[in-house]
């Protein structure tokens, strides 16, 4: 059974047991592995590859022959994830490899489309080219058959000029005749026999099976085999590196976008909005799944296992990051099926009204009836809830993560009801100490209409709540910070978050700390 990882909870791992792992993963003989077992105990020189896989959907990978993915799977981490939608950006590759790439969401790095009109990559850069700022002695790599991405006469490119090496083809994208072969051929040889510090590589004809057959088609598993043989010659290039004994490298395949089984994307479905990404190296349990990593964390991985501070530069958090202790995502395990909401598919379970330990809901103010999954506060994936009604900006919840609260009275209206929506979500009391100052920090993604109300309100010692924040405007998917002054003689606090509505739009809550 694969472990499954609540939060961003990593096992540690010991450096020399994550060796072997890896290197039984990359098809090395079992006495090599031994002996890269003991001789990289001491292991010094940190490098990481990113294998970038365009339109690649994650259950067609395990459909398909594909050994040295599924390897890396059951050898590593595998995590899926869910893309924003227009109005942020289309679902499609300018959008999705920029994302990748710089660790950020569309709504910083400016690329909507395929056209990279609005691109921001001078305040957002691609992770090579912030490792080369940070530390330009390392070597940087990155290759690729989609110009866009690394040449210096398109759209992009993606990944900058101050890439220390660039290597661009122009594929024909009709699925087989792709230059796929070639940039793997070319990329292996550089992590075989030069000295990557941190390397891009991507192939791009699962994405044109899937435009051409769709991606239930066996044209798609055919292709999906054939990228599977050229990740293969990339992980057995890095295993054959003479000096591989003494690195320690970090492995993630990735993808910028889904597919439909009819084949396409661009749109808002779940199908075209699905990517994943897969992890290996020290610190990353063998078989492990995740629910809370997202798109941009590939990024920060890379920047971190290299040594670079990203910070709050961007988006994204390195796999290995501490735990934030997310009291939702606790609730996974307790996350129920549809019961009023025909559009979800009902193997979906993604919805809960029970809230986590020490945290209460009042619906006291609360009309009755409605929509079931949306009568007051409820705690809900973006797989779930984005799909009660799609391009109403629910899906551009994306710095939401795993489990959140969501308050949704345009949803819970869709069904005959008396009274109007009114629901306070209230945190534990949290111990504080009067005369400071505290800090309280959360994600929220709220879009506004009139004759809707979303307050934040404090109490202290039980006293009467005070509003401290009215979000009166759309503020979608941001973090909102507010200072608390703690009164005097105050020795606990409770936070509200107070949403009404008629039939209005909705708000979310994420990620809740008291610093």
């Amino acid at each position: 059974m694969p472990t499954v990882l609540p939060g961003r909870a990593l096992a540690a791992a010991a450096t020399a047991t994550a060796a072997a792992l890896l290197a039984t993963a990359l098809g090395v003989h079992t006495a090599t592995a031994a002996a890269t077992t003991a001789a990289t105990a001491a292991a010094t020189t940190d490098k990481v590859l990113v294998i970038g896989l365009d339109g690649v959907v994650l259950d067609r990978i395990k459909a398909a022959n594909a050994p040295n993915l599924n390897g890396l799977m059951a050898q590593g981490l595998t995590a899926r994830s869910t893309l924003y939608s227009s109005p942020m950006a289309a679902t499609s590759s300018g959008p999705g490899w920029s994302t990748i790439a710089t660790g950020v969401w569309p709504d910083k790095h400016g690329v909507k489309d395929n056209s990279f009109t609005g691109k921001n990559y001078g305040a957002y850069p691609d992770f090579l080219t912030r490792i080369e700022n940070a530390r330009p002695s390392l070597n940087t790599y990155a290759a690729a058959d989609w110009e866009p991405i690394t040449s210096t006469d398109q759209n992009g490119p993606v990944f900058s000029a101050k890439v220390d090496k660039r290597l661009s083809l122009k594929g024909d994208r009709d699925g087989y005749g792709s230059e796929d072969p070639k940039i793997a051929a070319a990329a292996s040889a550089e992590l075989r026999d030069q000295n990557p510090d941190a390397a891009f590589v991507y192939l791009g004809q699962v994405d044109s099976a899937g435009h051409s057959y769709g991606a239930t088609s066996q044209q798609y598993l055919d292709a999906i085999a054939r990228v599977d043989t050229l990740a293969g010659q990339l992980l057995t290039a890095v295993a054959a590196r003479p000096t591989y004994a003494q690195e320690n490298w970090k492995i993630l395949v990735t993808t910028d976008h889904g597919h439909t089984d009819a084949g396409g994307h661009g749109g808002s479905t779940v199908q075209e909005r699905g990517t994943f990404v897969i992890a290996k190296g020290a610190g990353i349990p063998a078989g492990s799944v995740r629910s809370d990593v997202k798109l941009v964390d590939v990024a920060a991985t890379a920047l971190s296992h290299v040594g670079v501070a990203a910070g709050s530069a961007i988006d994204g958090i390195a796999l290995d990051a501490p735990d934030d202790n997310d009291a939702f995502d606790t609730l996974r395990p307790a996350l129920q099926g549809r019961v009023d909401e025909t559009g979800i598919p009902a193997g979906v379970k993604g919805y809960t009204h029970t809230p986590p330990a020490g945290w209460s809901v009042d619906n006291s103010r609360m009309g009755t009836g409605g929509v079931a999954e949306w009568a007051g506060w409820a705690f809900a994936t973006d797989e779930f809830w984005s799909q009660s009604q799609r391009d109403q900006w629910r899906e551009l919840n994306v710095r939401s993560r795993d489990v959140f609260a969501v308050a949704d009275s345009d949803e819970w209206d869709d069904k005959s009801h008396t009274g109007s929506y009114d629901s306070t979500l209230i945190t534990p009391a949290w111990p504080v100490t009067g005369g400071t100052t505290r800090t309280l920090t959360y994600q929220t993604h709220y879009r506004h209409e009139a004759g809707q109300t979303a307050q934040v309100l404090v109490s202290y010692n039980g006293g009467t709540p005070a509003v401290v924040k009215s979000h009166t405007a759309d503020a979608v998917a941001q973090t909102e910070s507010l200072t608390l002054r703690i009164p005097a003689g105050a020795t606990d606090v409770k936070v509200q978050f107070r949403y009404t509505g008629s039939n209005n739009w909705f708000w979310t809550v994420d990620n809740v700390h008291l610093t």
